[in-house]
């Protein structure tokens, strides 16, 4: 029997008017390495979508090589990163930005987020120490939105990490891999426009918001110097660089990008609501497409035996948390029949 597949959001293809757009456009010739008419539109279509008419805009495959490409790009071989105990580049990234010759400094976080209050007291203690020429230096702070638990930053609480990183000098960097459920959520209040101005340098994800594959990055002018010579060096100037554009070009034609998160969303929702009624823990408060949910290891191998869902951690020997996460292809008929086992 086939099974039910909810163990990430991207293991379907694209968005079907990506399709369309790369078999329209197949056989055109235009020039590599992302320097053609349609990259130049699409990063046209994201500064208008983000109010930010100057800022610099690079499209990369995927969002690990995105992270290590923009750490190494913006920071010197002296220089860290700071991160939640839980971001992705921490956890998640087999140690890439540590291979780029950068440390990453991790603090406490509480559902996945990473508090102003938290980063105010390490760096005063840290630029207060006599000491510190002798440590590597944290110039960059690394969020992402959504988090790894699918929790949000509202627009205060960016705008608060934002004022910290311009009081010490820091960047603020944030991973928008999911950006798609973040904007496309009816809990959050964080927009794009914000999002150019509260930080200074960010991504808007492709790979798992509807594209076969991309990431487009964001930033302001001048602080990611030669960039394009940095990512030939990190392996990811695509020749066919016109693939990734097209795929923004499609995403970003009208509301298409936001409606893709906004309709997973509400299919988690409905989930969410149902895991409840069934009895079900949530393990985390998440509003958007990632539903983390503990459940007995006896319940959870009949689970497994019909659906497909992500391994997140062992709570206790009786216990496991998995992820249920629906995606932009979710469909109501996939929302019942999980309905219908639980």
């Amino acid at each position: 029997m086939e099974k039910l597949w909810f163990g990430s959001d991207y293991q379907e293809g694209c968005d079907p008017s990506i399709l369309r757009a790369l078999e329209a456009t197949n056989y055109d010739k235009t020039p590599g390495y992302g320097l053609d008419p349609v990259c130049e539109r699409a990063k046209a279509k994201i500064r208008a979508a983000c109010r930010a008419e100057d800022a610099e805009a690079w499209f990369l495959s995927g969002g690990t090589q995105t992270n290590a490409t923009v750490i190494a790009g913006a920071l010197r071989g002296f220089e860290a990163v700071i991160a939640a105990q839980t971001g992705h580049i921490h956890g998640h990234e087999a140690g890439a930005i540590e291979l780029g010759g950068h440390k990453v400094l991790t603090l406490p976080q509480q559902d996945g987020k990473l508090a102003a209050a938290t980063l105010q007291g390490f760096l005063s203690a840290y630029f207060a120490d006599k000491n510190l020429a002798h440590t590597v230096q944290p110039r960059m702070v690394y969020l992402s939105q959504p988090t790894e638990y699918g929790t949000l930053y509202s627009r205060q609480e960016l705008a608060q990490i934002s004022d910290i990183c311009r009081a010490f000098g820091l960047l603020l960097y944030v991973d928008g891999a999911r950006l798609a459920y973040a904007l496309g959520c009816p809990a959050n209040d964080v927009t794009l426009p914000d999002m150019a101005q509260l930080c200074d340098i960010f991504y808007i994800g492709g790979t798992k918001c509807g594209a076969l594959l991309g990431e487009a990055i964001v930033a302001r002018p001048g602080l990611l110097p030669h960039f394009f010579t940095v990512i030939k060096q990190h392996g990811g100037l695509l020749a066919k660089g016109r693939v990734l554009g097209l795929q923004f070009d499609c995403l970003f034609e009208g509301d298409r990008y936001v409606a893709l998160g906004r309709r997973a969303n509400a299919l988690a929702a409905r989930l969410r609501k149902t895991l409840l009624e069934k009895g079900y823990t949530l393990t985390v408060p998440s509003p958007t497409n990632q539903i983390f949910v503990t459940v007995d290891n006896e319940r959870l191998a009949r689970l497994g035996e019909r659906v497909v869902y992500g391994f997140w951690e062992q709570a206790d020997e009786n216990h496991t948390v998995i992820r249920l996460a629906t995606s932009w292809a979710t469909t109501d008929e996939e929302i019942a029949a999980l309905e219908a086992l639980l």
